[in-house]
């Protein structure tokens, strides 16, 4: 099976088989394009923001589809609507600013104005100067205007789509992942940290390590010695039905019997040099009541939600080249946060990020695998880890979710 691409060679992949990726999918300039035009304006919903970060009529944001910028803002009717961020006119952007607030949006090269749902309300000299120049008289402000999104709102989380034919965000999410996602976000939220990440890699590769179970307890030293995740815990992985969203659940106990696991194989598992001079970090209160200390959610194509003992964050991955990835984190803390939770959650916030204790390496080994890759143009990555199937499963030592994200990856770009 084939993946036809404009200007190169059709990438081939391997039918009906989700083990085996082409590495030219992570090279090439023009699959990058296609999947501008296949996923993200596909039938997909894409992450924009928090109902919390444009509480007030008015507010905006400014954010992306993929490369598409886009305007995500409440109007006075108190509904939240999305737009690009593309001026009718010439093409520049209408917002410029990442946050505000705003009765219009006034484009700053030629000062066409738009309303808060993105509709064309006014044309500066539109019947020209003196009665002369300005628009033809068949000139219509309604036939003008940037593209709009469709957007819905679940847990506090908004999505949009350019595509007529998505289904319903919760079908579309999959009861499992639902339900994952309820789980965290069960009641009001505050914002309480933001930045942008940028990744040294393609956009997929960090879309693959956070569905990516297996190398967490490998990889990040940090995890192992101090006890947060290892495979040898209780847990396990929710996959939708067509692959692409997934949650992954880690649990305190041990599973029977495999408490030296890591030491039989002869596997780095921990660091007796590393030592904490606050362990007061690595206090996890059960506030959900489940007795899960670590839960990684995905939603197709680019977002995540995190749980890692009580740091709650989403993070939004877009593409920004072929091999530059933008990660935008948003950690959360819960709106009736006594003083003594809100802390930790800020002191927890050190384990995740560029320079956090856990994930700096998550920074960093995306861009390995695009150096490591860049001669293998016409090879093919290895994922068999827990079979050749995209389902659920009842252990985390599994690459199904992975498996699953090309599932839905290969569904759009295939068509």
């Amino acid at each position: 099976m084939t993946t036809s691409t404009t200007h190169e060679a059709p990438v081939h992949w391997h039918p009906g088989n989700y083990t085996r990726v082409p590495y030219a999918v992570f090279q090439r300039s023009d699959i990058l394009s296609a999947e501008q035009a296949r996923v993200f304006e596909g039938p997909v919903w894409n992450y924009l923001g928090l109902e919390a970060e444009v509480p007030l009529p008015g507010d905006f944001k400014t954010t992306f589809a993929g490369s598409m910028p886009v305007v995500l803002s409440r109007d006075t009717d108190g509904e939240i609507y999305a737009f690009e961020n593309r001026c009718a006119h010439r093409g520049a952007l209408i917002c410029l600013e990442d946050f505000g607030n705003a009765t219009e949006h006034s484009c700053v090269y030629h000062a066409w104005r738009y309303d808060l749902q993105g509709n064309l309300r006014g044309v500066a000299f539109e019947k020209g100067v003196n009665g002369k120049g300005g628009m033809p008289d068949t000139f219509c402000r309604e036939d003008h205007g940037p593209r709009k999104l469709r957007t819905t709102v679940f847990c506090g989380l908004v999505f949009a789509s350019l595509h007529d034919d998505v289904p319903p965000l919760e079908e579309y999410l999959g009861d499992a992942v639902c339900s994952r996602m309820e789980r965290v976000l069960f009641k009001p939220v505050e914002i309480i940290g933001r930045f942008t990440q940028t990744l040294p890699n393609n956009w997929k590769l960090y879309a693959e390590n956070v569905r990516d179970t297996y190398h967490a307890s490998l990889l990040h030293t940090f995890f192992a010695t101090f006890g947060i995740t290892r495979l040898t815990q209780e847990g396990g992985v929710s996959i939708s039905e067509e692959g692409g969203n997934h949650a992954s659940a880690t649990l305190a106990r041990m599973v029977d019997g495999m408490d030296n696991a890591y030491t039989q194989q002869a596997i780095r598992s921990e660091n007796q040099d590393l030592t904490l001079g606050d362990m007061s970090m690595l206090k996890t209160v059960d506030e959900i009541g489940d007795g899960v200390i670590l839960q990684i959610l995905s939603v197709f194509p680019g977002f995540v939600l995190q749980q890692i003992h009580n740091c709650i964050a989403v993070r939004q991955i877009l593409p920004t080249g072929v091999a530059s990835t933008d990660l935008n984190w948003t950690y959360l803390g819960y709106a009736d946060d006594s003083r003594e939770m809100r802390l930790l959650r800020l002191k927890q916030a050190n384990l995740v990020g560029p320079g956090g204790y856990v994930s700096m390496e998550d920074g960093a080994v995306g861009g390995f695998v695009q150096r490591g890759i860049a001669a293998a143009g016409s090879l093919d990555s290895v994922m068999e880890l827990g079979g050749d199937g995209t389902q659920s499963q009842d252990f985390r030592a599994t690459e199904a979710s992975i498996r699953g994200f090309w599932r839905a990856y290969r569904h759009l770009m295939e068509r």
